[in-house]
């Protein structure tokens, strides 16, 4: 097990072995959290160009000393509050009675949308807005974690931000993110990777993608959306055009996080699993230092790290996260 406050020495369960198993065993079958099933309240934000995100909140219990610490979420592609990662943070959090907030990106809450506009590995902008709000209500710089596709996000509004993000964020972690996105993108899109996970986005992607076109028709070519058969032709048919990106190419260099790293200027970690079925270990970030902290242990899978008994549950990784954060 690992030491408190860190996944550095973490060891799968014997009987749950490599990444592919550690990956989908966490997203389908292993118990989310302990205790009562957290039960959110959803507030409906309206966005600047007249669009809304919903809100899932946990409020905290109120404490003598003052407004408990807030921990925001961002999930990752096609995520929600409902996703099993998910779960177990507002889990964790209760557990330290901090306040929860998950902001759903655009037609991530069960709902599509109004704008000509989804969402996307680089939307720091949107990130930074939805920080914003959050940051004046919780009245003193928050915690934020964002799991997969949103953890380059937030790093990425972390970059832009530069100085001004510490007044915003005491300390922001990204758990399994795909800070190359080229070379994540490649690896999703071959061999089993794509039959299993690449299918399984693609397959509500591409359904909210010919909706949006029926909001708004001439958005993007339908055919080349209903053609895609990998994360890079749907990026290049949709993701990309939509958000002002020339095509996938463009906005996979642009959007990543990684090359960046040295430019933030607030405490931030970066953790992923060497068996991560969607992040190639030879393209992870070799030294942190400044204000980075890397955390690379070798099992885990694509936010997984399982732990315990079978059927095992989820909540090492969130609660190394947390003790992390809690130092900052």
């Amino acid at each position: 097990m690992p030491a408190p406050g860190t996944l550095l020495d973490y060891r799968a369960p014997r009987w749950l072995p490599g990444g592919h198993l550690q990956t989908i065993w966490a997203a389908k079958l292993a118990r989310a959290h302990t205790g009562a099933h957290p039960v959110f309240e959803r507030e409906r934000w309206r966005t600047p160009d007249g669009d809304f995100i919903d809100v899932d909140c946990l409020p905290a219990p109120p404490t003598p000393t003052g407004p408990a610490p807030l921990l925001v979420l961002f999930h990752g592609l096609e995520g929600s509050s409902a996703s099993p990662y998910a779960l177990a943070f507002a889990a964790a959090a209760r557990a330290r009675a901090w306040a929860f907030a998950l902001p759903h990106f655009r037609g991530c809450s069960g709902e599509l949308n109004l704008a000509p506009r989804a969402y996307h590995s680089g939307d720091f902008e949107e990130v930074g807005w939805m920080l914003g709000r959050l940051r004046a209500r919780c009245g003193s710089p928050l915690r934020a974690v964002g799991i997969s596709l949103g953890g380059n996000a937030l790093l990425r509004w972390a970059q832009e931000a530069g100085e001004s993000a510490a007044g915003v964020a005491r300390a922001v972690a990204a758990v399994c993110s795909p800070i190359d996105l080229a070379a994540a993108g490649a690896a999703i899109d071959r061999g089993f990777n794509r039959q299993v996970y690449a299918r399984m986005f693609l397959a509500t992607m591409k359904p909210k993608a010919l909706a949006k076109l029926r909001q708004h028709p001439g958005l993007f070519d339908a055919e080349r959306v209903r053609r895609a058969r990998t994360l890079y032709e749907f990026d290049d048919a949709f993701t990309a055009p939509l958000h002002g990106f020339a095509g996938t190419r463009d906005y996979w260099a642009r959007a990543s996080a990684q090359p960046h790293l040295q430019r933030l200027r607030v405490p931030a970690l970066v953790a992923h699993a060497r068996n991560d079925p969607f992040i190639p270990a030879a393209s992870l970030p070799r030294a942190g230092g400044g204000c980075v902290t890397l955390w690379q242990p070798a099992d885990g899978g694509h936010v997984g790290f399982p732990g315990g008994s079978f059927p095992g549950h989820v909540g090492t990784m969130p609660e190394a996260v947390l003790g992390w954060l809690a130092g900052h």
